[in-house]
């Protein structure tokens, strides 16, 4: 085997309360394509900052072409070699393909910068990547979301750099784009070019890449040859259990024994958003636990939010206890009484400087519009219901949301949807990063609510809980919708994590 073009020893990066990267080891070696694989939180943006010079460690070394390097910023490490296409690729929206393709290194004269020479280069930059289609006088606002990655991927080449990181790179596309995006990558491995490739897609990752390395709460568990690797091993070393314990979990829930009758309370047929879903179909009754399962990367949040109206499908059609209807929006939802708890408390729920009181009301008010707002005595009495509901700490009712414990935050925002007697409710890891009293607290609340007759979606990235709480678990993978299982003293997390893991149309769903 040759020798590594790149090699991380000992890496060890820490920031407030943190340690990101504990004693990681990593190798990167020419015309390979290796997959950095784990969950959020696992330390991969850590160690592509690492080798992209934006992160120094405290400790290890970083030898790049079997020089040892202290990067001090992306242009020491652009020097050295490494160059990085990103999720979101930061090309200029008012520009042409050459002149993205070659910002900052544009051809010269005696006027200023030589167009048709800058064209040009453009042209051989984008044929050595077999686009010798794209024209480089196009507008960036005329591109496809794959298009312009492949122009930044373009760019990223115009140095003959040694390593190319591709972080999500495939993110916003979809499966044709897919498969022209990986066609140009191979023919990068193929001239030698060493590629690190970040996805959240498994099946990508087992189709494109040579090796994977796993990262896990910030360090590396483990690394092998990917054709060695079998996928449900993969998501065992991710999710950090391994099936034999996976399989002595059971189901504290599976005597609930739910049947579904009469109009779902919200139907979503052949619902998708291009780029970001494929179309799909879910059905939640009144008094059923819809449970969602899979990966980081797999679809469930961007279902939830389609199911909710945060984010607008553009296929597929939604019905609400039979009538049809359009999810522009939450309120919209929230008028047929459709209330989400999101995934990001902080970013997306909580208004933190709000008093955790006025936070509960806050949908509630939303609904009835700010024409007609609620008394104090209302706001008062609704708050003290989710005190003794929740069992949250009245002396907590007047603080500001901010200075709440998580799992205090994450109750808020339960309350919140509650307040609006919801039909169909939709949460979004509602136990995220919380202690196990309040986690144990939302999960029966979780269970109580469907036996009162509410739909609920069930999202977690702990599949124990989805199997525990769920009357029919939806699985997906890659923004696909795998199918459906209806939960019973067979199902197990094993069972769903061997789903997961099997290969795309293995299964019969």
């Amino acid at each position: 085997m040759a020798e590594p073009v790149v090699e991380l020893t000992g890496i060890r990066v820490e920031f407030p309360d943190v340690v990101a990267l504990d004693d990681v080891d990593f190798r990167l070696f020419p015309g390979e394509v290796h997959a950095l694989m784990g969950e959020n939180g696992a330390g991969k943006s850590t160690l592509i900052g690492v080798l992209t010079g934006t992160i120094t460690p405290v400790a290890g070394t970083v030898v790049v072409a079997g020089e040892e390097r202290r990067f001090s910023g992306v242009a020491d490490a652009r020097a050295a070699g490494v160059a990085t296409v990103f999720q979101e690729a930061q090309l200029g929206p008012t520009m042409s393909v050459a002149e993205n393709v070659m910002l900052g290194r544009e051809r010269r004269g005696r006027l200023g910068i030589d167009w048709r020479r800058t064209r040009a280069d453009a042209a051989d930059a984008l044929a050595r990547l077999g686009l010798d289609e794209m024209e480089p006088r196009t507008p960036m606002a005329l591109l496809s979301p794959a298009q312009k990655q492949l122009v930044a991927l373009a760019r990223s080449v115009v140095d003959d750099p040694r390593i190319l990181v591709l972080d999500e790179p495939t993110s916003s596309l979809d499966q044709a784009e897919v498969e022209t995006l990986m066609r140009v990558i191979r023919g990068l491995r193929d001239r030698g070019v060493a590629i690190l490739f970040v996805s959240h897609f498994l099946e990508q990752a087992f189709a494109i890449s040579d090796r994977m390395t796993v990262l896990r709460g910030g360090s590396r568990v483990a690394e092998t040859p990917t054709r060695e690797l079998e996928r449900a091993d993969l998501i065992s070393q991710m999710l950090g259990k391994d099936l034999k314990a996976l399989r002595a979990l059971g189901s504290e829930r599976k005597a609930h024994h739910y049947a579904a009758d009469g109009e779902p309370a919200l139907r979503a047929t052949g619902i998708g958003r291009r780029g970001e879903l494929d179309p799909m179909n879910v059905e939640v009754h009144r008094g059923e636990i819809v449970g969602l399962a899979g990966l980081r990367g797999s679809g469930r949040t961007e279902l939830a939010s389609l199911l909710s109206g945060s984010l607008r499908a553009d296929s597929g059609q939604t019905s609400v206890n039979g009538d049809r209807v359009q999810l522009r929006s939450p309120s919209s939802a929230l008028r047929r009484r459709i209330a989400v708890s999101p995934e990001n408390r902080r970013v997306d729920g909580i208004i933190g400087d709000l008093t955790a009181r006025d936070n509960i009301v806050l949908s509630l008010q939303a609904m009835r519009g700010w024409a007609r707002p609620l008394s104090p005595a209302e706001t008062e009495a609704l708050a003290d219901t989710y005190v003794e509901t929740l069992h949250l700490d009245p002396s907590d009712l007047s603080r500001p949301a901010k200075l709440l414990s998580g799992g205090t935050q994450q109750k808020l925002l339960l309350a919140r949807a509650l307040a609006t007697r919801p039909h169909v409710l939709i949460l979004d890891e509602p136990t995220r990063g919380i202690d196990i009293a309040a986690k144990l607290d939302i999960q029966r609340r979780v269970s109580q609510l469907a036996g009162d007759g509410v739909g609920v979606v069930f999202i977690s990235a702990e599949l124990e809980e989805v199997v525990r709480l769920s009357d029919r678990i939806v699985v997906l993978k890659d923004r696909e919708k795998l199918g459906e299982v209806s939960n019973g003293p067979g199902v197990t997390v094993d069972s769903i994590v061997e789903m997961i893991a099997a290969e795309v149309h293995t299964h019969d769903a």
